[in-house]
């Protein structure tokens, strides 16, 4: 089942203009706003997993970071 998205408070400007131009393309509001939206996130280049983890290992330079296995061994002395 397609998934739903309602965008909420719009310029009404802005809806004026999304159904000119979907009325140009012969399209519903809907169908143009789906349109729209494939096509601004079509080209945008999702990031790999080794650029998301150099980006988190970025943010976190310089923290002091606790081993797994200290962790883990704090949690089972508290039981």
């Amino acid at each position: 089942m397609p998934a739903s998205l309602h965008v909420r408070n719009l310029d009404e400007d802005l809806v004026a203009r999304l159904k000119r131009r979907a009325a140009r393309h012969g399209r519903s509001a809907e169908a143009e706003h789906r349109e729209i939206l494939r096509q601004a996130l079509s080209t945008e280049a999702e990031p790999s997993f080794e650029e998301l983890a150099a980006q988190l290992r970025a943010l976190t330079a310089g923290r002091r970071q606790t081993p797994s296995e200290e962790l883990l061994r704090q949690m089972r002395e508290e039981r």
